[in-house]
This record gives structure tokens, C-alpha cells and sequence, in this order.
């Protein structure tokens, strides 16, 4: 073992400011590794996924051995003894952090000149998800925007860790994929070229929040067809990596490959040397479920010519030590453990509540799935556990359905005109359900926004459904930014909820006193005669002729 200083090696495959040879293009011979694992800390230098991307054209292929990676020389310094941190698996506990030390050259003069990311921002980051199906959504967003580079489906499903048989969350893809600098792009912060209205994505941060929300680890396959020369991609964000190491910086190790029309083969793609392509390949095979380059690159199998593969591993518990999903009671859904609990009652219209899809949704991904977008292409699946997700429209379980224009008043742009569609929903009022599905750019925010009080039964079982794209959601996409314009569309539909219900509640059985005498007398006389009390009457018995908006369209 030579005894010189350590070679600087980048994990992440990344330039940042040195100038760096461009590496040979010829054959590279590796030799095998030491039992001695390669430890972040023991490299001189390390910088995270984060700044400008390599430019095109410096690369170089080999082929793919079959060796191990070559070990990082050490620089000769007495051992430490730092025992590794264990990683809490309960989420909202596992974001303490320790660092092993500090870079020996961080504050040298004329050293790392560039900022850096604690790897515990990562943790942070991901607690704007307070929900778990709130970051699943978030990757099938990711998907759903495919369909511009022509996704078909998306794929969500249980997959079994290799290593240690522990389940863990598959979403894949069938788009576009990514080449090697859109990878590093989509695993760095803030990198996003989504701006136009055909796009969900913006902000360039759902992938990181959402992995991280649901497990410590995530690994990336991707395979793209970009200037008609296919690329592999693999990378790796991994939080157990960075504490167990005790890393200072976001580290992200990612290896390429590109076809090679010469050999009919993937080759290695290197964007440095052989040297760091071998320590980011000998990281990827400790860290992840996948122990060697075969088993990672078999991955790549039922891609296909181009699409995207994401699995996240080591799943976050909930605080009572289980796992926060749940793929074992319901073999066709994931579902959040604990969530489904129903109350045991024998009252009809509590069991209809329940089992309404309002509540369902709250523990079902694929009741939440099923709303989660306003309109699907016909050709785009989203398969849950192998069987397709069936779109739920809301506005299909409505009676005396109408239809409100909504005009928001937004300085310096066009007027725009929202449709609202209200109606009561099917059942109501044995159905204890309210409230409105409003949706951004086609994606569902706030499900069933309970926006106005339903004392003395006052607007029950009145739903209603709306696009509010012009109001920014919030970066979890899970509610919307308390702007002034966000104020006015509550008030709004409340005056909308109010409203419907001085119009129609009489046909649920209501006493509606808005009415004139005659009428609210035949309807008492006509509820007397089925011997039923108001809140339950059959509604054939409760059609009138009441005045509504021009734009009613009623059904039943």
C-alpha cells in the first residue's frame, strides 16, 4: 500500500472548478479490490451533485469489466474511531446527524470554494410532506409529465430488497428517460426546465422531497435515446450512506453507460477517469440493494428501449414501529398502516360515510390515485400492484348538478372564467360528505376543502370540483399559498356552498324555508305520506320546480 497523499476523487461524477485531463479513450484494465471498504471521509476532497454539469463531448467509453473497483489509496494517518451512527427508521426521528469530520482542506486557502448541503437538509427538506401519499403523488407527477416524450404508463408496485428482503417502492416509467447530465439535473436542488402549462413539475425539488419522505434511500435506473445514442444512467441518493459514513456534503454517486455500435454493448461511460467511475460503481454496490455491476445493470432489463425505474428502500416506520406502508393487507393497493381503521357501527349512514371515497382516500392510494388528476390521456395507465387504476370522476356522484361561473379578479392579466360544478353528492344526506376537490394545472391539491360549516346540516352533503390554476400550490402540492386571490376563491365558495343549499336542500328533505308556504307545505304533506322523516325521505318523492342559475344542468 503506498504511503503518498490521497488522490481527490469527486463522487458525484461532477466538475467544479478544477481543470480536469480528459481521460483515455483506450481499453482500462482494473484490478481487483482490497477487502477494505472505500470511506467518503478518507478521500481529500469531496463535492456533492449540486453545480455546472460536465460539458458534451468529455467522456470516454471502456468496456464494462467484470473486476471489482479499484480501492482509494490512503493517505498514511493513524486510525480513528468514530463508531457509525445507526439510523433512526421512524421519519419525524430521524433527523439528528452527525458528521465524522470535516474536510481537511474545506478551510485551506484557495480550497473548496463553493457552498455546500449538510446531508441533514435532506431530512428537512422532506418534512414539507406530511403525508406519504402526498410524496408518491409527487413521482407520479413525474411520470404523468412523460406523456409529452410518450409515456404510456406508470407503474407502482412492491419490490423486494435483494440484500435483506424488506419491501420497498417501485414507480416506473416507460418516457422519455434521461441522459446523464438530466439525471444529475433531477438529483441536484432548484434544476428544473418544466416552466410551460403542459407541465405539473416546477420547482425542480419533488423528487428529493418525495424520496426522502418515504425511505432513507432511493436508486435511479434511467435509459434514454437522446441525439439517437442510448445512455444508461444509475444514481444514488442515499441518507443512510451520508450518516453512516458521517459525510459532511451531499454526496450522490452516479456511474453512465452508452451503446457502443462497434461491440452491440453498453460501455462505461467516464466522465473523468476509470479511477472515480470505480469508486462511485464500489459505493452503488455497498449502499444499495444491488452488491455488484451486473446485478445493477440487469436492472435495465424491462425498461425498454428508453423510461425511467425508481426504487425507494429502507421505508420510514410510523411511531408505533411499523412500516408507514403497507403492502400486505390489500394485495391489489398500498395502503397507510393504521389509517383504515373503520368504526364499527351498524347505522347505515355512517357505514356509507366510511365508504365513501372522501375518507377512502385518506388510507387507499388507489382511491387518492383514481382523483388524483382531473383528466388522464386515454393512452397513459397508472398500474397499481399490476392492475390499472380506474379514473374516479367526482363530478359523476353529483345530483341537481349545476354549473358557477367564477370570474378572479387578477390585476394585470386577462379575465379569466372558472367553472365550478356543485351538486349533492349521491346518498347525502346519509352521506356525511362536503366540501371541494380543487385542482391545479389538472392535478388534484385540496381534496374535498371543507369550506363551509355545516351547523344544523347546513351545506351537508354539498361537493363540488373546480381548476384553480391561476393560484400557485405550495411546493408539497398539497395545499395552496394563503394569498389574497387564494382568500377570495374561499370566500367564493362558500357563498357558492350556501347558495346551492337555499336552492335544492328541500330536495333532500330539508325544510327549506326560503320557499314560499304552499310549497314548503307540500313538501310536508308529501313526507308525512311516506312516513319518513326529512333527513332520509326517497328523493323521487322531493322533486319540485324551484327556481335555479341559467347554467343548471340537473341529473340525477
Amino acid at each position: 500500500r503506498s504511503g503518498g497523499v490521497a488522490e481527490v476523487i469527486d463522487l458525484s461524477s461532477d466538475d467544479d472548478e478544477e481543470s480536469l485531463p480528459f481521460p483515455s479513450t483506450s481499453s482500462v484494465t482494473v484490478a481487483p479490490s482490497s477487502a477494505r471498504d472505500v470511506k467518503p471521509y478518507e478521500l481529500a476532497d469531496v463535492k456533492p451533485l449540486l453545480y455546472p454539469i460536465q460539458p458534451p463531448g468529455c467522456y470516454a467509453l471502456v468496456p464494462v469489466k467484470d473486476e471489482d473497483p479499484v480501492p482509494l489509496p490512503l493517505a498514511a494517518e493513524a486510525p480513528r474511531v468514530l463508531p457509525p451512527p445507526r439510523l433512526c427508521r421512524q421519519f419525524w426521528k430521524s433527523g439528528e446527524y452527525v458528521v465524522a469530520r470535516r474536510n481537511p482542506d474545506a478551510d485551506a486557502p484557495g480550497g473548496r470554494n463553493r457552498l455546500r448541503i449538510n446531508p441533514k437538509f435532506l431530512h428537512s427538506n422532506a418534512t414539507s410532506h406530511k403525508w406519504a401519499f402526498g410524496a408518491i403523488a409527487e413521482l407520479l407527477d413525474n411520470a404523468i409529465d412523460e406523456v409529452n416524450n410518450g409515456a404510456t404508463f406508470v407503474r407502482v408496485n412492491k419490490f423486494t430488497n435483494p440484500r435483506d428482503g424488506s419491501p420497498s417502492l417501485l414507480v416506473q416509467d416507460d418516457g422519455g428517460g434521461m441522459d446523464p447530465d438530466a439525471l444529475r439535473c433531477c438529483m441536484s436542488f432548484g434544476f428544473s426546465d418544466k416552466q410551460s402549462d403542459a407541465f405539473i413539475g416546477q420547482y425542480g425539488n419533488g423528487f428529493k422531497t418525495s424520496t426522502m419522505r418515504l425511505g432513507a434511500d432511493v436508486i435511479v435506473f434511467t435509459q434514454n435515446q437522446k441525439n439517437w445514442t442510448p445512455t444508461r444512467s444509475i444514481g444514488l441518493l442515499s441518507y443512510t450512506f451520508l450518516m453512516e459514513t458521517g459525510c459532511d456534503d451531499v454526496l450522490v454517486p452516479t456511474v453512465d453507460y452508452q451503446y457502443d455500435l462497434t461491440t452491440a454493448s453498453y460501455t462505461q461511460l467516464l466522465r473523468h477517469n476509470q479511477k472515480l467511475f470505480s469508486s462511485n460503481l464500489a459505493i452503488l454496490s455497498k449502499w444499495s440493494p444491488f452488491a455488484s455491476e451486473a446485478e445493477l445493470l440487469k436492472q435495465f432489463d424491462d425498461i425498454g428501449e428508453h423510461g425511467t425505474k425508481i426504487i425507494v428502500f429502507n421505508l420510514w416506520f410510523n411511531d408505533d414501529g411499523d412500516m408507514e406502508l403497507d403492502f400486505n393487507s390489500d394485495k391489489k393497493d398500498i395502503l397507510i398502516t393504521g389509517a383504515q381503521k373503520k368504526v364499527k357501527t351498524n347505522k347505515h349512514e355512517k357505514l356509507v360515510t366510511q365508504d365513501y371515497i372522501a375518507n377512502r382516500l385518506r388510507y387507499s392510494l388507489r382511491a387518492y390515485a383514481s382523483i388524483l388528476y382531473l383528466r388522464v390521456p386515454d393512452s397513459f395507465r397508472i398500474i397499481l400492484r399490476g392492475k390499472d387504476v380506474e379514473p374516479h370522476n367526482v363530478v359523476n356522484d353529483l345530483l341537481y348538478r349545476e354549473c358557477v361561473l367564477y370570474k378572479p379578479q387578477i390585476a394585470g392579466l386577462p379575465e379569466l372564467s372558472i367553472v365550478t360544478t356543485i351538486g349533492f353528492v349521491k346518498g347525502a344526506p346519509d352521506t356525511d360528505v362536503q366540501g371541494f376537490n380543487v385542482y391545479h394545472k389538472n392535478r388534484l391539491i385540496t381534496p374535498f376543502w371543507k369550506v363551509a360549516s355545516n351547523s344544523y346540516g347546513k351545506g351537508r352533503g354539498v361537493v363540488g370540483i373546480l381548476d384553480a390554476s391561476f393560484i400557485k400550490p405550495t411546493h408539497d402540492k398539497q395545499d395552496f399559498e394563503k394569498s389574497v386571490l387564494h382568500q377570495r376563491l374561499e370566500n367564493r365558495l362558500k357563498e357558492m356552498t350556501y347558495e346551492y343549499w337555499g336552492l335544492h336542500c328541500h330536495r333532500l328533505g330539508y325544510d327549506n324555508k326560503s320557499l314560499p308556504k304552499a310549497s314548503r307545505a307540500l313538501y310536508r304533506a308529501k313526507q308525512t305520506g311516506a312516513g319518513s322523516s326529512p333527513a332520509s325521505v326517497p328523493h323521487q318523492l322531493l322533486t319540485a320546480d324551484v327556481p335555479t342559475s341559467s347554467c343548471v344542468q340537473s341529473s340525477e
